[in-house]
């Protein structure tokens, strides 16, 4: 198993921030005997408009994954707390010593909610369908980054399975905790990724089922009868509390916020931190706020290091991020006491190392370096360099008052950020085109690894945006450490390397960190036992309304 050394820490800090504690109630003592039925409305950030869907493996949106982890389940979990993997689906499991063979014993007995069996062989087809999907999306599913090496599974015996990569992947425990590799019926691989995006198919041995997905409007699970396997993360491992569970789709912060004040809906799950008026409008209504902070790539900037662009130099990414007030931005964006970032990654995922030092605002420092870089001072406070202003383009899909914010900080250090309005077609293509010199992007799994899938251009979503964020050089050496993370069974090996690739990230400027990503939810005060999960999504088991 990978274990971190830091996690436990890292949450514990990022908890105490939390206003109501982060992990949840515990149902026996804060609010009576748990009770059965009803129905628990929850109203989500809309849903994905270019790419609808509700497939596990191919799935990105969080919002989807979070409804996933309550209709499917997977192979092992993952402690919120510790980062440890614990038995699911598999009661336990073998590494081989290379690295190269993992062997898991599932667990007897459970079946899919149509009432197939969770065998070895339905894990089997499982992988073979990951495979393909993988080559028929030419490597767009997001599980791909998931199953890096993954050639196949065997059935040794109806409840034994060896899966197999190709080189040491030492992420891939941690991933058959996630929602993307959770265990479906494999016959939905018989379905085009289209359709299964649609849910057609799409069948988990969860304690709830999908009874249907209207895309942009709403998703509703139901309660499944005889559920008896959940997790010894939940304290509640049997049949739902709750009978259905509907999720709906707000676009309005605001929409959002009233309908739990006023009792329309049980739980208000915003993609952003609710403002700070939100939040003290939801408290005195005598609703709660549970918040804990998303693993994963932390919000941040990437450059486009193009020769030629402002960027490419070191020094005036370097002196960017030494603009950058992050303390400042926290606060003023989402308001007294939300956690200042301090890396590439969130402060809950495994392996973080903090470069809060690094990452200090100092806008002497930054004017030093545009001095050695050969940018001085104009008139007008804009630094120039033989005739040309210090220009940053930073295209946007909408303008929000957090990169206004961002463009006020770089300007006192004479750096101008224009921010330039995207058109749905610009949105497509100025990636692929490297016309911008400044984009911002996120990844949430609690793994580090998460971070190739921006960065490293074998796997990464945007091939373009990877090869553009750094230096071939830089690409190299990012590619290299992750090898070193990943590619041994020496968790020394890997707790140096992610340590090593998180201070290059910073000292090198391919990482400029913005913010903390903190996913809160407002809670009626009739819903009790609400939990997050490792991903930080809503964890279903232990909730029940009154």
């Amino acid at each position: 198993m990978r274990y971190i050394r830091t996690l436990a820490v890292a949450l514990t800090a990022s908890l105490a921030l939390a206003a109501c504690g982060g992990g949840g109630e515990d149902a026996n003592t804060a609010s009576g005997t748990p009770k059965s039925g009803g129905t628990l409305k929850v109203s989500f950030w809309p849903d994905n408009p270019n790419f609808s869907c509700i497939d596990p493996f191919q799935v990105y949106w969080i919002e989807h994954r979070s409804i996933i982890r309550n209709f499917a389940d997977s192979l092992t979990d993952q402690d919120p707390e510790t980062g440890k993997i614990v038995p699911w689906l598999a009661e336990k499991w073998d590494i081989s010593t290379d690295g190269l063979a993992y062997t898991f014993t599932l667990r007897d007995g459970v079946t899919f909610s149509n009432g197939k069996k969770v065998d070895a062989q339905a894990v089997a087809d499982n992988v073979t369908g990951w495979i393909e999907t993988v080559k028929t999306t030419n490597g767009a599913a997001y599980g791909a980054s998931y199953i890096q090496g993954l050639t196949g599974a065997t059935v040794v015996d109806p409840l034994t399975v060896k899966l197999t990569l190709s080189k040491p992947n030492s992420s891939f425990l941690q991933a058959t905790s996630t929602t993307n590799l959770a265990i479906t019926d494999p016959s939905e691989f018989a379905l085009s990724p289209a359709d299964r995006c649609t849910g057609k198919g799409v069948i988990g041995s969860g304690l709830f089922v999908l009874d249907h997905y209207t895309p942009k409007t709403e998703t509703v699970l139901t309660k499944r009868a005889g559920y008896t396997w959940g997790s010894s993360l939940s304290e509640n491992t049997g049949e739902a509390r709750l009978d259905k569970v509907i999720f709906n789709y707000v676009a309005e912060d605001s929409v959002r916020t009233g309908n739990l004040t006023s009792g329309a809906i049980d739980i208000a799950w915003p993609r952003n931190p609710f403002s700070p008026q939100d939040q003290t409008l939801i408290e005195k209504t005598g609703k709660k706020i549970e918040e804990r902070s998303l693993p994963g790539v932390s919000y941040t900037l990437f450059s486009n290091t193009t020769a030629g662009r402002p960027l490419a130099d070191k020094q005036v990414r370097l002196a960017l991020s030494k603009a950058i007030d992050r303390q400042t931005y926290a606060t003023t964006i989402y308001g007294a006491g939300y956690p200042v970032v301090k890396g590439a990654f969130n402060s809950t995922t495994p392996y973080f190392k903090s470069e809060e030092s690094k990452l200090a605002y100092d806008p002497d420092g930054a004017g030093k370096l545009l001095d050695a870089a050969g940018w001085t001072l104009g008139a007008d406070g804009i630094r120039v360099k033989d005739g040309k202003q210090l220009t940053i383009d930073y295209p946007l899909t909408s303008f929000v008052s957090s990169a206004e914010l961002l463009q006020a900080q770089a300007k006192k250090v004479g750096i101008n950020i224009t921010l330039r309005q995207l058109t749905p077609a610009q949105q497509a293509t100025y990636l692929a085109e490297g016309s911008y010199d400044l984009t911002s992007t996120y990844f949430t799994r609690a793994d580090p690894g998460a971070l190739q899938f921006i960065l490293n251009p074998d796997v990464a979503n945007s091939k373009a945006l990877a090869r553009q964020a750094s230096t071939p050089d830089a690409v190299t050496k990012v590619q290299d450490l992750f090898a070193k993370a990943l590619q041994t069974t020496d968790e020394k090996q890997t707790t140096a390397a992610y340590e090593e690739l998180q201070d290059y990230l910073i000292d090198e400027g391919i990482t400029l960190p913005l913010n903390e990503r903190v996913q809160k939810a407002g809670l009626s005060e009739k819903v009790h036992g609400f939990a997050f999960t490792s991903e930080s999504f809503i964890k279903l088991n232990d909730v029940w309304k009154d």
